[in-house]
């Protein structure tokens, strides 16, 4: 990883390396059976295939091709495809991660799950609130449906934590509780409270940004980084990086995978799906040490998640196959499930949540039933609409706070001149 990643977009950058494969496609004879296209991104490219066969079977044995590439290659090339001129360059069906969703769902490229035949507001009721929300675009219609989620989650070494003599009640309270537990952290065991502070400023957006509001632009589409939200998160990470609280290593490269497996990180603040990769690979060393909380103040969050969306321009005598094979991937109780066991990928579908498995004790956090304490939280993130330009909001606010974390900059002037330029783009 060679920059900032938010909440919404660490995971799957990282997990696995795809080949590249064109994205156009031969369109099919008319006498050869139907085929379909699905362009996605790795992980959720193995849910997908493990669909397939009783999918191909129930529906005559169509063929469908599965077009992987590495998370941002994808949605670069989505962007591309959606605004080509051609549609035989177009998937049948394509994925979308949380992050981009803005981006996609408020152009004019996906179709309108809304209309019939489709008639997707009927499924609002099955899925995880905030999710399904999200997928809607400027007029209220759902141009998308959610597969996968990513229910924040306080992970925190409870051996440290107990050589720190503080319990779990000092880091949760709140967010400046949890900065002030992390000096007491520091002097009493050498441990870092979290990998990076602008992990700290992430959440602290990502989670407290009330609900039915974006997190970077206000009702209207104009940007909002100067608001007392903005200055209390950067606040909170100044502070921390000036404590030395934060051991200034990026998530999921070699240097923070070692202070985790080192004991040198006391939280981790992350998706439900990290304490299958902590187990895995990042730090099976560690199994038994840690432990999963709500995120301090009593906020809610989500980290990433997954969708899928049918190409408005797309072959329209392949949409209806496109749309079971959506109804499919997403619907599918024992489908969802076997994602969830299989590839961490926390169900968007309500009626998979209620599962036995979600009872099961967690043997790497201790035997802590800590998929109930996500089921909790994944019903409780408030739904915030999308913005077009989120991703590139992200990367100037995180420009900013580094000029504050390294260059000194004061924080009322890095906000103004991230409101400057966002304006700016968005009346270019």
């Amino acid at each position: 990883m060679t920059r900032d990643k938010s909440p919404d977009t660490r995971r799957r950058q990282l997990l696995a390396a795809a080949a590249l494969a064109p994205l156009a496609h031969s369109a099919p004879a008319q006498s050869e059976p139907p085929r379909l296209v699905v362009a996605a991104f790795p992980l959720l490219d193995q849910v997908i295939k493990q669909a397939l066969p009783a999918w191909s079977q129930a529906h005559g044995g169509v063929q469908v091709e599965v077009i992987s590439r590495q998370y941002d290659d994808h949605h670069t090339a989505m962007t591309t495809a959606l605004s080509s001129a051609s549609a035989s360059h177009l998937p049948d069906v394509i994925a979308l991660e949380t992050m981009y969703m803005g981006r996609f769902s408020l152009g004019a490229g996906l179709q309108d799950l809304s209309v019939p035949p489709y008639l997707a507001e009927g499924l609002r009721e099955r899925f995880v609130p905030f999710a399904f929300e999200q997928a809607r675009n400027r007029e209220g219609a759902v141009v998308a449906i959610p597969a996968d989620i990513g229910p924040g989650s306080m992970f925190y070494r409870a051996d440290v934590l107990e050589r720190a003599g503080l319990g779990l009640k000092d880091l949760s309270e709140s967010w400046e509780a949890y900065v002030q537990a992390g000096v007491q952290i520091k002097a009493r065991t050498g441990a870092y409270l979290l990998a990076h502070a602008r992990y700290l400023k992430d959440i602290v957006l990502f989670s407290s940004t009330p609900a039915g509001q974006s997190i970077y632009f206000d009702a209207q589409g104009r940007p909002s980084i100067s608001s007392p939200l903005f200055q209390r998160a950067f606040e909170l990470a100044q502070k921390v990086r000036r404590l030395g609280l934060d051991a200034i290593v990026d998530t999921w490269r070699n240097d923070w995978s070692e202070h985790l497996r080192r004991g040198k990180l006391a939280t981790e603040l992350s998706g439900a799906w990290m304490a299958s990769q902590m187990a895995k690979s990042v730090a099976p060393n560690t199994h038994g040490l840690w432990r999963a909380a709500q995120l301090p103040g009593g906020s809610f969050g989500g980290w990433g998640g997954s969708y899928y969306a049918i190409p408005r321009r797309s072959d329209p005598s392949r949409k209806a196959l496109a749309w079971s094979l959506i109804q499919h991937l997403t619907l599918s109780r024992e489908l969802q499930l076997s994602a969830f066991k299989n590839q961490d990928a926390f169900p968007a579908l309500l009626s998979a949540q209620d599962d036995p498995f979600f009872d099961e004790p967690v043997d790497f956090l201790g035997g802590q039933r800590a998929r109930q304490l996500w089921r909790d939280a994944a019903r409780r993130i408030p739904a915030r609409p999308l913005h077009r330009q989120n991703k590139f909001a992200e990367e100037v606010v995180n420009g900013e706070l580094d000029n504050v974390l390294i260059y000194g900059k004061s924080i009322p002037k890095a906000l103004a001149d991230a409101q400057a330029l966002l304006v700016h783009r968005a009346t270019r």
